[in-house]
């Protein structure tokens, strides 16, 4: 902290407040209604996510490489909702806006590292799918347990190192003049524009952050169906190229549910009201981690089997409790 603390120089009052004020939600009406729904989402996001979690980790069949990415995506989007939304239901429900300002800065890494993890895991999956399609006979090989594992590795770090970084130059900022949040969650760019200090280092990584974590994994995801699309275009029959377009949906979902809301809110920022952005951006936050579980149930086979095997499984075991209870009885 030192390190970032010198940057200040010599002769600037350094000013670290207290706490923060996030006011995003405030003073737009009939609002309450909207966190109960935030209350309704957060509710499917955990069951969903915990129940995919659930699924793959118990069925054996599911416990290949593509798999891997599944349940990471999972287990990202349920430490996403449990780091986000709880803390906006209590600072805008319940009054309570201030937030400290360590607490503030946790909260800050645990949701940019979340929402970034949701991105590269899909570029994991876009990854599976080019392969599965383009190479089928060396899948294999190529898309090993050891190969997904070190991927999916490999991005917590890099997430993890450079959200660190944003989250680290914020404490060499000095705030002087406002301690007032003008977004849902300690949003980064919003809190270093408070900044009454140099922050040229801030608006570099401000401006790095969506290219990394947003524009290079799209591009990612994009070039991977164009090679896809191409492969498929050589195959004779249509029903062949239908088969492995099957395969693709559910990823496509995802990519088009994360994506689709962000390129639209950032692309129309300027000509939408701030209040409209702030809700916007909530819900492209809350959104994918409800719907990604639900859409992995509905279009997946293996993983519809795969519960449709646990629920008859323990149905059968229930029954055979109760049997074996009023058998003793009698």
């Amino acid at each position: 902290m030192d390190f970032f603390n010198s940057a200040l120089g010599k002769n600037i009052t350094f000013v670290r407040p207290a706490y923060f004020i996030i006011s995003g939600f405030i003073g737009i009406p009939n609002i309450n209604y909207y966190y109960v729904f935030l209350f309704f989402v957060y509710v499917v996001s955990v069951l969903g996510n915990t129940a995919v979690m659930a699924v793959i980790y118990l069925d054996y069949n599911l416990r290949t490489p593509k798999y891997v990415a599944v349940f990471n995506l999972a287990f990202v989007d349920l430490v996403g909702s449990s780091a986000l939304v709880p803390k906006v239901i209590d600072i805008f429900l319940f009054n309570h806006p201030s937030i400290t300002y360590n607490d503030c800065l946790t909260f800050m890494f645990f949701c940019y590292t979340c929402l970034s993890m949701q991105a590269l895991t899909l570029v994991a999956l876009s990854y599976d799918r080019l392969v599965a399609i383009i190479f089928p006979l060396r899948y294999q090989v190529k898309v090993t347990h050891r190969f997904m594992f070190s991927l999916i590795a490999s991005f917590w770090v890099f997430v993890v190192t450079v959200v660190l970084i944003a989250v680290g130059l914020i404490t060499r900022l000095s705030f002087c003049k406002s301690v007032v949040i003008n977004s849902y969650f300690c949003d980064h760019g919003q809190m270093y524009k408070l900044a009454c200090n140099e922050k040229t280092p801030n608006t570099i990584i401000g401006n790095l952050l969506p290219v990394l974590i947003l524009w290079l994994p799209l591009v990612f995801i994009l070039l991977s169906y164009l090679c896809i699309c191409y492969a498929l275009s050589k195959i004779a029959t249509v029903q062949e190229r239908v088969k492995a377009l099957k395969t693709c949906t559910a990823h496509l979902s995802l990519v088009t549910i994360y994506f689709i809301p962000v390129l639209i809110t950032f692309t129309m920022s300027a000509n939408i009201h701030p209040n409209a952005r702030i809700i916007n951006l909530s819900l492209t936050s809350v959104f994918p981690p409800m719907l990604n579980p639900i859409i992995y149930v509905l279009q997946t086979q293996e993983i519809k089997m795969s519960l449709k095997k646990i629920l008859k499984i323990k149905m059968h075991s229930g029954l055979t409790l109760k049997r074996n209870v009023e058998n003793i009885k009698r």
